[in-house]
């Protein structure tokens, strides 16, 4: 599993950084393979890099020699060879207007065989998939490329009212970003996480210049792609999570959670931006296992209020969410608006089954609204174990922990026994509970 902390946003080169943190035997591997694909004056290094004490990897794409500029709003004018980086404003908006497809970073000319992907006709979305499946990558990494390009083009065609064919990428097309792009979904497909959850993600605050203007943060396009996403601002002025950055979460991170996970930690990554901030300006990635939900964890608190139920309905109701996942279904009773009786339905669940029971809920109820909480419970250990007693062998529950100790007959187990017996349930309690007291000695 995978947990990536955004409480400093998020931005191509930093989940790239954060990523090969992880990976340190592919480190000369990735760099070789990213270096090789053949985009026009791309060069990628990953170096060292310390941020409030902490020591991190910092990756850089520089074009022809030229790293990305940092564009603040006070700046005269933006730069148009920008990377994505904490504190800078993202020129990756789609872009009808064009660069000169002659025009190079340094002013200069690029030589006639290599593909601009700078152009007006060569950066649009078909164009840009073209590049990609060009380049010499296994076909699954390509395909999440292309995949995270496309969620990207849909924003942009959303903020600038366009079809998406006609998008043209004002800098997200640029080499740089391929890259960044290219070597998220690479290094994610060696790590191949069976899960990926993340911290609701920090944006940023203030004001920044894009090749339209000046414009709030989130930028458009970040915002369209966060939709649905749990976000904040905060006192940092700048924008912390870039449209790369955002692009890349939504095609990755299976769930936004409010709480890290409880988690066995395996490594971590820190991928570091260039700008210092009063917080670390990272990245921060944990690899690492799941914990078994059964002992301990978090889980998901749903409910909702019910005032047009009968009670047979509301039964079933509560037999169709334990089917789909939940593991505790209550009801309480509640007074609603205009002073009608009604009933509070509750019910916990796994975080990975939330969906299910959702859907569950909606399905068999006459809601139309389930609220949700997440939840960290503490839960004993549990374990059965079967004594003979002189009815037969009775299943007994134990659980343990925080310095308590219990046990207590299996309830089907004691009514079986009652029925069969012609006795009390409470005197074939008794006579169980000394049989397995006799083994405690």
């Amino acid at each position: 599993m995978l947990y990536l902390d955004l409480g400093m946003g998020a931005a191509g080169d930093m989940l790239n950084a954060a990523l090969l943190e992880l990976l340190p035997q592919h480190r000369d591997e990735f760099l070789q393979i990213m270096n090789g694909l053949g985009l026009p004056g791309v060069s990628v290094t990953a170096e060292p890099s310390i941020k409030c004490g902490i020591t991190g990897t910092h990756v850089d794409v520089s074009v022809h020699g030229i790293s990305e500029q940092s564009v603040d709003v006070a700046d005269a004018q933006p730069s148009r060879h920008h990377h994505p980086d904490h504190g800078s404003p993202r020129q990756e908006t789609g872009d009808h207007d064009h660069h000169d497809a002659s025009e190079t970073p340094d002013g200069g000319q690029q030589h006639a065989s290599i593909e601009h992907i700078q152009s007006h006709s060569r950066s649009s979305y078909p164009r840009i998939v073209e590049i990609v499946n060009g380049l010499d990558i296994p076909q699954r990494v390509r395909a999440d490329a292309i995949a995270v390009y496309s969620l990207l083009a849909e924003a942009e065609a959303a903020v600038h009212g366009m079809p998406v064919d006609e998008i043209h990428f004002h800098e997200v097309g640029e080499s740089d970003a391929i890259a960044d792009i290219v070597g998220a979904c690479l290094l994610m497909s060696w790590l191949a996480p069976q899960r990926v959850l993340a911290s609701p993600v920090h944006v940023g605050s203030g004001k920044v210049r894009c090749a339209h203007g000046i414009v709030p943060v989130p930028a458009p396009a970040t915002e369209r792609l966060l939709r649905g996403i749990p976000v904040y601002g905060g006192a940092v002025r700048g924008e912390l999570c870039t449209p790369t950055g955002a692009a890349l979460l939504k095609y990755f991170v299976d769930e936004f959670v409010q709480a890290m996970p409880v988690m066995t930690i395996r490594a971590a990554g820190y991928g570091m931006g260039t700008k210092d901030f009063e917080a670390a300006n990272c990245v921060r990635v944990l690899l690492g296992e799941a914990a078994e939900l059964g002992a301990s964890g978090d889980v998901v608190e749903l409910s909702c209020n019910l005032d047009d139920m009968t009670g047979e309905r509301l039964g079933y109701a509560q037999e169709q969410l334990f089917a789909a996942g939940a593991v505790e279904v209550f009801t309480t009773a509640v007074t609603m608006k205009k002073g009608r009786p009604g009933i509070l339905l509750t019910c916990l669940c796994p975080v990975a089954q939330r969906d299910d029971v959702v859907r569950a809920i909606f399905r068999h109820t006459t809601t139309i609204g389930v609220r949700e909480h997440l939840c960290h419970r503490f839960t004993l250990d549990r374990s059965e174990e079967a004594v003979q007693t002189p009815y037969g062998q009775v299943r007994v529950k134990t659980v343990s922990g925080y310095g308590v100790r219990r046990s207590k007959p299996e309830y089907e187990d004691l009514a079986a026994v009652a029925d069969r017996e012609g006795l009390d349930l409470e005197t074939v309690g008794r006579v169980v509970s000394e049989a397995w007291q006799a083994t405690q000695v």
